[in-house]
């Protein structure tokens, strides 16, 4: 096993440890210790895929692990916001929801050899929710009460910006790759 992939690795496994210093309260400081986790684990990503393609080390593994451990990180930190009130849930089932549809529509792809490769649109989506993220995990209106306000409004922008880029991201992908979904005899492929 390679880098690149000890490294996506690394990601899923610190899901839990991160879910844990987010949501036990028994966690001396486990708002910033969950930030921590997630900032590493983000890293994680970024360090993983540069190293495979500079050191050609890019696999079938990788390439199906990756994604799906980005989705894990992410979509677990919204699923903990919804229980700790931070976010609504129709927000997380649309986000949430994008990632399912792209994930099948890159398999339907695979399956034809095609490679979808990320969009700019979707970049932009991970940049925001990723921010999004660490803003809702730190919830510095409880530390910053003189500034809550603003802490709460800018909460909320990211929160919007990353349904509305989620929907945007969903629609250049679909769009881009519409030949990709063709009807054959009745029969979708």
């Amino acid at each position: 096993m390679n880098l690149p992939n000890k490294l996506t690795i690394f990601r899923v496994v610190l899901i839990p440890f991160f879910l844990a210093a987010l949501m036990l309260p028994v966690i001396p400081q486990g708002k910033w210790i969950a930030a921590a986790i997630f900032v590493i684990a983000s890293l994680t990503d970024l360090l993983d895929g540069n190293i495979a393609r500079k050191y050609n080390l890019v696999t079938d593994f990788g390439k199906f692990m990756d994604p799906l451990a980005d989705k894990l990180l992410v979509c677990s930190a919204l699923i903990a916001f919804i229980e700790l009130q931070r976010i609504p849930a129709w927000i997380v089932i649309i986000i949430i929801a994008r990632e399912f549809i792209i994930s099948g529509f890159r398999l339907v792809a695979a399956e034809q050899g095609i490679v979808i490769a990320a969009g700019i649109w979707g970049k932009i989506k991970t940049t925001v929710q990723m921010v999004m993220v660490i803003v809702l995990i730190v919830n510095l209106g409880e530390d910053f009460p003189a500034f809550s306000k603003i802490i709460h409004i800018t909460e909320q922008v990211l929160i919007y910006a990353s349904m509305i880029l989620t929907l945007i991201s969903l629609a250049d992908y679909l769009i881009k790759n519409r030949n990709v979904i063709k009807v054959n005899g009745g029969k979708q492929s």
